[in-house]
């Protein structure tokens, strides 16, 4: 076996796992969007406490739906020797790349805009839904139990929300759980907005979250030269 058709193989089974594990988390996002009951409970308090922190089932067809068309051009693209399809999925990793890069620049330059940002986009919603939206209350209540955190920004987030205007207090996290959750006792808590929780989690770990996003990296730059390569070669031949 020479070198090019080991590559091709290669290419052909790493991006056929890639295919497949975006079909899977195609198919589990479809299956919580159409039946989240059946999910929940199958899953159980695993999908109560973490599943549930984020509108799972979106961001798993999102993520699925992109390593499908990924591994689709990359595994067909090589079986194939097909150079047009070899040089879409250069492009796709390439985008996704730039994106990251873009994203995490973002994330460490500009914090601060991030947080007016999010302020001025959420805090509204919060202030219109939470109370009278069950599915958002509940996702907003199961991130601040897990995150330890209080709204985004501070409990004044909730201040003339549905709920704040039917109970006339707070949701119990911003007073660490202490009855009744009242404006003075979540001033006197201050539990810290989810914001600067998460934030402060992912300083925490930033050796983790910097190793894997590193690896990531390492393997789109791997995908992208692999393509580059074999793209090249059926060129000479």
């Amino acid at each position: 076996m020479g070198f090019f058709t080991f590559i091709k193989v290669m290419m052909i089974l790493f991006n056929l796992v890639i295919f497949l594990s975006g079909g899977t988390l195609l198919g589990v996002g479809i299956w919580v969007t159409v039946d989240e009951q059946s999910f929940l409970d199958i899953f159980g308090m695993l999908s109560s406490s973490v599943f549930q922190v984020v509108y799972v089932s979106y961001f798993l067809i999102a993520i699925g739906a992109v390593l499908l068309v990924i591994g689709f051009l990359g595994c067909y693209g090589a079986q194939k020797d097909s150079k047009c399809l070899l040089m879409m999925f250069f492009s796709v990793v390439l985008i996704i790349f730039i994106a990251e890069i873009a994203a995490a620049v973002v994330v460490l330059v500009y914090t601060g805009f991030a947080e007016t940002l999010l302020t001025a986009v959420v805090t509204p919603v919060l202030k219109e839904k939470y109370g009278e939206d069950d599915g958002f209350t509940h996702i907003w209540n199961v991130t601040m139990k897990e995150v330890h955190c209080c709204g985004l920004n501070n409990y004044t987030d909730f201040t003339d929300s549905p709920w704040y205007q039917q109970h006339g207090t707070y949701p119990l996290p911003c007073c660490d759980d202490e009855l009744p959750c009242t404006g003075a006792l979540a001033a006197e808590k201050n539990v810290t907005g989810c914001f600067d929780q998460i934030l402060a989690e992912i300083k925490t770990n930033t050796g983790v979250v910097g190793g894997v996003a590193a690896g990531i990296a390492a393997l789109e730059i791997a995908a992208m030269a692999v393509s580059m390569y074999l793209y090249c070669q059926l060129d000479q031949k």
